[in-house]
This record gives structure tokens, C-alpha cells and sequence, in this order.
């Protein structure tokens, strides 16, 4: 399993103090199949606990998710602050879970080269 932030969720956990850590715990939640809302075409909807806090005071992310493959952490937000993505974010999702679900791995490296996802290394030790 691989995964991934692109750059506006990770300036986004990096503001909000969210660790590669707990998004690893995140997607060892979702390939344990609790996910909170599969939005279809490998898009889901996940709650992440806010630091010190629970799930429902927390943050809410978009992933893009294949089964023991990729899990790409593409928007998040906080739920006092928005209730949830309209449609056409939705579309635009999927739209984009069909290209990047299919990346080889060469094609997400040289992604990575150009700065476009940074990937989240598992610390193992703190899982």
C-alpha cells in the first residue's frame, strides 16, 4: 500500500497538526472497511480525529482509495467550517480518483519529483 497527499491536503495537515501517523491510522481503518462514506468510483469521505480530540469534533477528508494499492488524501476540512462538498466536487473527484488510481509506479515517483504528492511514510514504531 502506497499513499499519498497531494499539496493543498498537505499544507492542510501540516496547519492543522494532522501527522503521517494518524493518516496512517485512517487507512488502516479504511482497508479494515470502516469507512464512513463511500462515495462511489473509489472515492470515500472519512472522518479524522482533531488532535487531543474525537472524530466527530474533527476533520472530515476526500480520499481516493484502492484497496491495498493507493490511498490518495486529496482535500480535507473541518466540519465546523463546511458541511460537505457539493456535486460537482464530488464529480471532479472522481473524475480524478479514474487518472490517479491507474498511476504506475514510475508516473507517481516523477509526481513526486515535481511536487505534486508527497508520500506518507509509515513509522511503523508508532503505529
Amino acid at each position: 500500500m502506497r499513499v499519498f497527499k497531494n499539496k493543498s491536503f498537505n499544507k492542510f495537515a501540516s496547519k492543522e497538526k494532522i501527522t503521517d501517523v494518524a493518516l496512517w491510522q485512517v487507512v488502516e481503518d479504511v482497508e479494515a472497511g470502516k469507512i464512513d462514506a463511500d462515495l462511489g468510483e473509489g472515492v470515500i469521505k472519512q472522518r479524522i480525529a482533531r488532535p487531543g480530540q474525537g472524530k466527530s469534533s474533527g476533520y472530515r477528508a476526500i480520499i481516493l482509495y484502492q484497496k491495498g494499492e493507493k490511498t490518495f488524501f486529496v482535500y480535507g476540512f473541518a466540519k465546523k467550517d463546511e458541511a460537505n462538498i457539493s456535486p460537482n466536487e464530488e464529480k471532479a473527484f472522481k473524475k480524478s480518483a479514474v487518472i490517479l488510481l491507474e498511476l504506475s509506479d514510475e508516473s507517481l515517483n516523477e509526481q513526486i519529483e515535481a511536487g505534486n504528492f508527497v508520500e506518507v511514510k509509515r513509522d511503523d514504531e508508532n503505529i
